[in-house]
């Protein structure tokens, strides 16, 4: 572990601890993490979307610091981060005020739907309620979209969030990306 690593791990301790000052030493470290985190989130959304990234890192940190969460290390602060984000971009889409089944589906490939704001905010609400089926029947798995797609997090950093194998990590979401892409398929073509 680099010697930022390890600071960032005891930061989060002292933050689990109770030491809330922790958490505005702890920015510094991550922030150009969650700055890429992000940016992952926004990749695909649409030109002039209004929630750029910087305003994204700013609400998860707002969320963060007045979460009560026991943190354990580095990447289970990440992975915590892209799940505090994908649902900013969930609420973000639901109150932009638009139809949550639009007339228009555009057929997108698996891995651009599961890109969190791809086109539109119906796409992601689309996404978040099969993350939320998935979810209800493999939670693990739901994990790992999660972490994957939303968080930026390579599969080495997913299977140790999650204490599992990288070969695991690859065979639940091979299994889970094809569950979701049954899913969006058959939205689209219910609302079509």
């Amino acid at each position: 572990m680099t010697p930022k690593n390890e600071s960032i791990t005891q930061l989060l301790r002292e933050l689990s601890a109770g030491d809330k000052q922790a958490f505005d030493a702890l920015i510094p470290l991550v922030y150009d993490q969650l700055r890429k985190l992000a940016s992952n989130c926004l990749r695909s959304e649409r030109p002039g979307h209004t929630l750029p990234a910087t305003a994204l890192v700013h609400e998860a940190y707002v969320r963060l610091v007045d979460s009560e969460i026991a943190w354990e290390d580095r990447v289970h602060f990440y992975a915590v981060a892209a799940r505090v984000m994908r649902r900013i971009l969930v609420d973000h889409a639901r109150a932009s005020g638009r139809q949550k089944r639009g007339g228009g589906v555009e057929r997108v490939q698996l891995d651009e739907a599961l890109v969190p704001g791809h086109n539109a905010p119906e796409a992601v609400l689309e996404l978040d309620d099969a993350l939320g089926r998935l979810e209800s029947q493999d939670a693990r798995k739901a994990r790992i979209v999660e972490m994957i797609f939303f968080g930026g997090m390579t599969y080495e950093e997913t299977a140790t969030a999650l204490k599992l194998s990288s070969a695991t990590v690859d065979r639940e979401l091979r299994m889970a990306k094809a569950w979701l892409h049954r899913e969006l398929t058959k939205s689209a073509y219910l609302t079509s």
